[in-house]
């Protein structure tokens, strides 16, 4: 049996730094958005034991380093279900290095996947928990809609949908990792101001033009990269509502009330970015398909 499972993209409306823990992590409050940007997943049990993973789409490792790789095995250690071997297809469309957890949804969809093929039957929070231990973004790909993320950002509150809308997304060139981008944060004398709390409000309102006004994200005000100003400049040219980078970077989301000025923005971005996206807000988490 072949299971397929897709899992949503995410965007980060607010993005907080509100503390450190002792062993260096930082403790964040942000509120999150699922894309209709999806990552799919083929699974399916084989034979000879091991696991067998290919990436389509993306030139990134076809081993443990990966996320659905390491999915699968905190699945396999934590169920203790007798699954010797595996294989793994990763159709890759989120672009990498982004900030819009890619590798986190393709691990959220290789659990849904592997609950659906072992018939382990989990529920959200222990498949949440399972996602923890491969990433932080994780248990939110599981979960998708709107939620504020606390702590590393594992521990969810969802909130109402957004109101109806359309996002760009592109991606310049550049990036930085988020190694690097956290050691700026570190280093930054100062930080924005949170919005959260205001942000929060503003979807539990569905007021649209009060989300677009309330974007805010710490990473943006320390990474310095020409691509992101430059992004936002067509966003701002085709009266997006609010535009940010998403995460650490590099990518940059749009909230449009208008779909026809959505549509003329991502053409104009694809001029000059490949990685340029037309979405929605996806209401929907990590599910099998069909």
């Amino acid at each position: 049996m072949r299971v397929v499972a897709t899992a949503p993209a995410k965007i980060n409306l607010t993005l907080d730094m509100v503390g450190r823990r002792e062993d260096g992590y930082h403790l964040v409050r942000t509120v999150l958005q699922g894309l209709s940007l999806r990552e799919s997943v083929t699974v399916w049990e084989e034979k000879e034991p091991g696991v067998r993973l290919s990436v389509v789409g993306a030139a990134v490792p076809a081993d443990e380093r990966n996320t659905a790789w390491k999915a699968a095995a905190v699945f396999r250690r934590e169920t203790g279900h007798a699954l010797p071997g595996l294989g793994i297809r990763v159709h890759k469309r989120v672009p990498v290095g982004a900030g819009l957890a890619g590798g986190s949804a393709d691990a959220a969809a290789v659990l849904a996947a592997l609950d659906r093929l072992a018939g382990t039957h989990l529920r959200t929070d222990e498949l949440c928990g399972l996602g923890a231990q491969v990433g932080a973004d994780v248990p939110f790909c599981l979960l998708g809609g709107t939620a504020v993320g606390t702590g590393t950002g594992t521990i969810l509150s969802p909130l109402p949908d957004l109101p109806d809308c359309w996002v760009a997304v592109a991606k310049p060139p550049e990036s930085i990792s988020t190694a690097e981008a956290y050691r700026r944060i570190d280093g930054a004398p100062d930080l924005p101001v949170s919005r959260s709390a205001a942000m929060e409000a503003a979807v539990c309102s569905g007021d649209l033009t009060a989300v677009g006004r309330e974007l805010s994200n710490a990473f943006d005000a320390v990474t310095a990269l020409s691509g992101v100003e430059e992004i936002k400049r067509v966003m701002r040219a085709h009266r997006t509502l609010g535009c940010q980078m998403t995460g650490s970077g590099s990518a940059v989301f749009g909230l449009f009330d208008d779909r026809a000025d959505a549509e003329r923005c991502v053409q104009a971005l694809r001029v000059r970015w490949a990685d340029a996206f037309l979405c929605r807000p996806d209401p929907a988490g990590a599910r099998v398909e069909g």
